[in-house]
């Protein structure tokens, strides 16, 4: 199984980037995905979930309406919006996967079956 992240980078407070997880080795609709962080010095914090079932979605309450995740199970990925990106949102981002057979609605995940390495997002204020 690989979650393979991509899409990180540095930006100035207010743009945006567009986090990619390219998911293989498991059978992509039988997972719900997350989305977590991890800055130097500070808890690892989930940022925002989605079912594969009903495609419903959860975030952390700093990141709502700044950040949309969405999927697309013909090329296996998920995606994270990360819009008017905040001195605060640096950190390393992983995306996870949890398995969900029944496609059943999911909380902001915080424990996962697989998690990729990361990738980094730097913003400056």
């Amino acid at each position: 199984v690989q979650l393979v992240e991509s899409g990180g980078g540095s930006v100035q407070a207010g743009e945006s980037l567009r986090l990619s997880c390219v998911v293989s080795g498991l059978t992509f609709d039988s997972y719900a995905y997350g989305w977590f962080r991890q800055a130097p010095g500070k808890e690892r914090e989930s940022v925002a979930s989605i079912s594969r079932g009903d495609g419903s979605t959860k975030y952390k309450d700093s990141v709502k309406g700044r950040f949309i995740i969405t999927s697309d199970s013909a090329k296996s990925t998920i995606y994270l919006q990360m819009n008017s990106l905040e001195f605060d949102d640096t950190a390393v981002y992983y995306c996870g996967a949890v398995l969900n057979e029944l496609g059943w609605s999911v909380g902001l995940l915080k424990d996962f079956d697989y998690r990729g390495q990361g990738t980094q997002v730097t913003v400056s204020s």
